[in-house]
């Protein structure tokens, strides 16, 4: 039994995302379907790829992932399956699947027309393109089958701490989450037998000046913290509120660490 899971910006309140599942339930009867998040923000390509990078990777060797954050659609942007040792990938060629580009195998361009529900709508890819493609995927279909090889996928600039001449890094956020948390661009080494101070840590945004924490409850409700958060970033939070309408910042705001 094959797991094929759904990640988009589709939201709930419509009928998309039961249009993708009656497509691939009627060309793979078997498959087993798991949302991992359709509250990704509308057009977000890189809120949508960091999804992915925090579920896809926890799933069995041979899921298959369907992905459609997809603003170019009906443009000259090439729809894609792209494998890695453990999955699959299905969806627009616009960085989405930038976190596994590294681990590829193979990629080609979903370019087989018998593969495709007719006819294809320009505004409704994921219905008519990718959700079929990913269906005869899970029957079995051979990769290659679907297309052509392709060798250059689109990958999304990869945002990094830059160390300045007085020795503090600069970062950004990269992500804002549904609790109003700032994940950064700055991955810190504290699981690697616990090499950095906390306490010598010091982080500057908007105005404020924290030091980093192991946790949430290291401080009290209402407050602004600075922890390393589960995929090993640096995190701005406000606990048990939103750091994001707290500061008053998101994506791209400026964050300067000392102490590290």
């Amino acid at each position: 039994m094959t797991i094929l899971t759904l990640t988009t910006d589709f939201g709930t309140s419509d009928g998309y995302i039961g249009a993708l599942k009656g497509v691939i339930l009627s060309l793979a009867p078997g498959t087993t379907l798991v949302d991992l998040s359709h509250s990704v923000p509308p057009h977000d390509v890189r809120h949508g790829a960091r999804v992915l990078a925090t579920a896809a990777p926890y799933y069995p060797a041979g899921t298959i992932h369907l992905a459609v954050v997809d603003p170019g659609v009906g443009s000259e942007r090439r729809g894609i399956a792209l494998q890695t040792p453990g999955a699959t990938f299905v969806g627009p060629d616009n960085g989405l699947f930038t976190p596994f580009m590294r681990e590829r195998v193979a990629c080609v361009a979903l370019a087989n027309s018998a593969t495709h529900r007719r006819p294809v709508s320009a505004t409704f890819h994921g219905r008519d393109v990718f959700a079929p493609a990913a269906a005869h995927l899970a029957n079995g279909l051979p990769l290659h089958e679907l297309g052509h090889p392709v060798d250059d996928p689109q990958s999304l600039p990869a945002p990094q701490a830059r160390r300045l001449p007085d020795g503090r890094l600069r970062a950004e956020v990269v992500s804002v989450d549904r609790f109003g948390n700032l994940a950064t661009s700055l991955k810190l080494p504290l699981e690697q037998g616990g090499a950095l101070d906390r306490g010598a840590v010091r982080i500057a945004i908007g105005g404020e000046s924290l030091v980093l924490r192991s946790a949430y409850a290291d401080v009290a409700p209402g407050a602004l913290l600075a922890l390393v958060g589960s995929d090993g970033c640096l995190e701005i939070a406000l606990r048990e509120g939103s750091a994001a309408e707290r500061l008053g910042l998101g994506l791209g705001a400026r964050v300067e660490v000392w102490g590290v």
